[in-house]
């Protein structure tokens, strides 16, 4: 790809936390095109499993509809306490539930990055970052949702925001947690040619 255009790039998410965290490394995609599926866990559905398969089905639904010259880039970020997935709370009643549950324990933050190319196969990285909360105080979790940060959060908090005070240890990446893994991401988009260097 080096001598010719690059190709579109189409964005499989209308997530702003997405398309900030591209910009940060100079990537605009050249349309947000989301992707409409069903999000739901299939039954005893792991975490790591689930980013996997929603990121590829988001791929998959977007490429349906785009140019196809188009690279398509599409994540599903997913946490996971043990076995078990926290998504996006419903409600403060949930939130509050999640909360409890990652205070003063470790818990994973998975994504499923997909780059579907014309007239290849999809390349993919899964990528897994560890935290841990602090034990909250009652007061704290009540702070917290008083601000509405967790609404439409996966595990019912946003690292990028307030909850990043409640964060005592993390190993992996810090963009990974907001929604997209930057390196890995770059290394895709570097490896077929379209990000340069």
């Amino acid at each position: 790809m080096t001598d010719t255009p690059r190709p579109p790039l189409v964005l499989a998410s209308a997530s702003p936390r997405r398309l900030e965290l591209l910009a940060r490394i100079g990537i605009v995609p050249d349309r947000v095109l989301p992707a409409e599926i069903d999000e739901t866990p299939r039954k005893a559905e792991l975490p790591r499993r689930l980013a996997a398969r929603l990121a590829a089905e988001k791929a998959a639904a977007t490429a349906a509809l785009a140019p196809a010259e188009a690279l398509v880039l599409a994540a599903d970020t997913v946490v996971g306490v043990g076995r078990r997935i926290l998504g996006k709370p419903a409600d403060r009643a949930e939130a509050r539930r999640f909360l409890a549950l990652l205070s003063g324990r470790r818990h994973r933050v998975i994504t499923g990055v997909v780059l579907h190319r014309p007239g290849g196969k999809p390349l993919s990285r899964l990528v897994e970052t560890a935290l841990a909360f602090q034990r909250l105080t009652e007061q704290q979790v009540e702070a917290y949702l008083d601000s509405g940060e967790w609404r439409g959060k996966a595990g019912g908090y946003a690292i990028q925001g307030r909850a990043e005070m409640f964060v005592r240890f993390l190993s992996g990446s810090w963009s990974n947690v907001v929604g997209l893994p930057l390196f890995e991401t770059a290394q895709l988009l570097r490896g077929i040619g379209w990000l340069r260097p």
